[in-house]
């Protein structure tokens, strides 16, 4: 019904910058929410920063200040810049959007994930 397809992931040095990008092809009425989140080796998964339909936008403590999250409506896609990357973000990074089907109810969905490695 949905797929997402994640791309921008990599190695990188710490203090430089990646940018990931998640596009959602399919069938459905509207985007809800946007999201990326990231498991890092050994750990849970987190919630990295988010995006709803009306702009609100959250972000992880850890990330504040570093990361920006936007969103592109007509292409169905949503972007997280990376920028002064240090060692503890290495992690999966995946992406996440919920949608409205053409049921009225509401669905959510997973990008395959993308590997980010932050190391000198």
């Amino acid at each position: 019904q949905v797929q997402l397809v994640e791309s921008g992931g990599g190695l990188v040095q710490p203090g430089g910058s990646l940018r990931l990008s998640c596009a959602a092809s399919g069938s459905f009425v509207s985007i809800n929410s946007m999201g990326w989140y990231r498991q890092p080796p050994g750990n849970q998964r987190e919630l990295v920063a988010s995006i709803t339909r009306g702009g609100r936008i959250n972000y992880a403590d850890s990330v504040k200040g570093r990361f920006t999250i936007s969103r592109d409506n007509a292409k169905n896609t949503v972007t997280l810049q990376m920028n002064s990357l240090k060692p503890e973000d290495t992690a999966v990074y995946y992406c996440n959007m919920v949608v409205t089907g053409f049921s009225g109810y509401d669905y959510e969905y997973w990008g395959q994930g993308t590997q980010v490695t932050v190391s000198s």
